[in-house]
């Protein structure tokens, strides 16, 4: 090592120790392990050479970027499975910093997305370090530079006092905010921030405030109540409020209730004795006994029955059920979340909900954003469905092309984050069917019908325009309403929520339009 890159390492190692020391200090953790990240890799640049870098952290066997640097946006929504990344698995099992040949045959993860590159990524150099404490791998620090012999005069001893100093760092980062946040697990924020199949992905401040609200929230026992638009991920909230609550190591039941046949409904939620009723052969355990000591997620709540409204109600209040069939009743200690996209403060004025019941669950009401509010989000969820999509359709890379994300970014998504998954879904195999023998798969706006397979509404055209005004709107009514079933196998609930009304008033509308649906029409 140099007297120049000595002294650039001293000074790199100041600078962060002080930012520590800074964030160390703070009660506030909002941004913290983001901004560590940042500061960390604008340091680096001052240090070495590269047109690339990154800093990811690693749980349960993924690696998730909190900074990036000369790397597509759209990165920091990646989540990294290491068992598919051999290039990630070598860096995490080496003791030293490794450094990729420009001729090595290992994917790399970031083919396509380097901001300095054009086109496929050319001939290049790559090094990464894993950051590790006392032998718990904590992440990596990876490196690309377009110069194949970039980091080949960079002494391993110098590199190894890089990798000493951010693992250090990051370890006092990481228990700062573990601290502050008063998780029960060890592992709770990272592991929140970087599961790939349950992550709640997005910077914008309203989804910053509803992380901040899910934590606030998770620590208590209160009722939770989450509305919001279909699609915009009210599930995902419920998980999370769950995993991150003192009951996250008990069960988690979830229950849609717009799919409970309404003479059955009593005996999924709290069970039956043997006898109660025709069929009942056995006991069987309902939803809330299978829930006790953890929580229960009753999803599209606003499409439970009035007649059992009232008996979950004194569930909410006494904690007490009663199975079908049994004489006595018996105390479940479960919590209640529940989620719905309708105003349920309309559904109580127009009495299709109990007014006792909706104050009862709506103890700590949390509103989930639509994605139109935060678009600034579209970004880091392309990345996010992107590698889930790329491990579905067996490619080695997909990446989206700028038209496209301009594209993306300016469209007003009605079906929320859903909508966007599943237009990223089929664009993606479209690309791959037209580029099958690319091993990078460009999705362009050629491969993307944007809006015309929304999953929130149905485009129909007209096939006669000198109809009168009424019949020709019947028509219409008649041709979405029978096509929105079929979207719904024929459950009218389900239709009712894709074409946002009452189900109530939907059969009638059935009716009058002579709508019927028989057995021999379903799948």
């Amino acid at each position: 090592m140099n007297q120049a890159q000595l002294s650039r390492l001293l000074t790199f190692s100041l600078e962060i120790h002080q930012h520590v020391a800074r964030l160390s200090n703070r009660d506030q953790v909002e941004h913290t392990l983001n901004e560590f990240g940042e500061v960390v890799l604008k340091s680096l640049f001052s240090v070495l050479d590269a047109d690339a870098l990154a800093i990811l952290l690693f749980d349960q066997g993924k690696l998730s970027p909190i900074a990036v640097h000369g790397l597509l946006p759209e990165c920091l929504g990646r989540r990294f499975l290491i068992s598919e990344h051999p290039r990630l698995e070598t860096i995490l099992n080496a003791d030293h910093v490794v450094r990729f040949d420009h001729e090595s045959t290992l994917p790399d993860p970031y083919d396509g997305l380097l901001l300095a590159s054009h086109g496929d990524i050319p001939v290049h150099a790559c090094m990464g370090i894993a950051l590790k404490q006392q032998d718990k791998v904590l992440g990596v620090v990876t490196f690309d530079s377009l110069d194949p012999s970039a980091f080949e005069h960079y002494p391993d001893s110098m590199l190894d006092m890089i990798n000493a100093t951010i693992s250090n760092a990051l370890s006092t980062v990481l228990n700062h905010v573990q601290l502050a946040t008063s998780a029960k697990h060890q592992s709770a924020v990272v592991h929140a921030m970087t599961q790939a199949s349950h992550a709640i992905i997005g910077e914008h401040p309203l989804m910053q405030k509803l992380k901040q609200e899910i934590r606030l929230v998770a620590s208590s026992d209160l009722s939770v109540l989450i509305t919001g638009e279909t699609g915009t991920g009210k599930e995902l909230v419920a998980r999370h409020i769950h995993q991150q609550s003192n009951r996250a190591d008990n069960p988690y039941v979830q229950v849609n209730c717009a799919s409970l046949p309404e003479g059955l409904a009593e005996s999924e939620f709290f069970g039956h004795r043997k006898g109660a009723f025709t069929g009942a052969d056995k006991h069987r355990e309902g939803k809330f006994p299978l829930a006790d000591g953890g929580t229960i997620f009753l999803d599209e709540i606003g499409e439970l029955p009035l007649s059992l409204q009232s008996k979950l109600l004194r569930v909410l209040q006494s904690g007490e059920i009663q199975p079908v069939g049994a004489d006595d009743t018996h105390v479940v200690n479960v919590r209640i979340v529940a989620a719905t996209n309708r105003d349920l403060q309309q559904e109580v004025a127009e009495g299709r909900f109990r007014a006792d019941l909706y104050h009862r669950l709506s103890v700590y009401p949390i509103q989930v954003p639509p994605l139109r509010t935060r678009m600034s989000d579209v970004t880091l969820l392309c990345g996010f469905f992107l590698e889930q999509l790329r491990k579905k359709l067996n490619v080695e890379q997909l990446v989206i092309t700028s038209p496209l994300m301009s594209r993306l970014e300016s469209y007003d998504w009605p079906g929320n984050v859903r909508e966007l998954e599943h237009i990223l879904s089929r664009t993606a195999l479209k690309a791959k069917h037209d580029e099958w023998q690319s091993r990078m798969v460009k999705l362009s706006p050629a491969h993307c019908e944007l809006g015309t397979h929304s999953d929130s509404t149905t485009t129909l055209t007209p096939t006669q325009t000198n109809l009168p005004l009424k019949s020709a709107t019947d028509d219409f009514q008649r041709a979405l309403i029978t096509s929105t079933l079929t979207q719904a196998a024929f459950n009218w609930a389900q239709a009712a929520r894709l074409l946002d009304v009452d189900r109530a008033n939907l059969v009638r509308l059935a009716k009058r339009l002579n709508i019927s649906v028989k057995k021999s029409l379903k799948h």
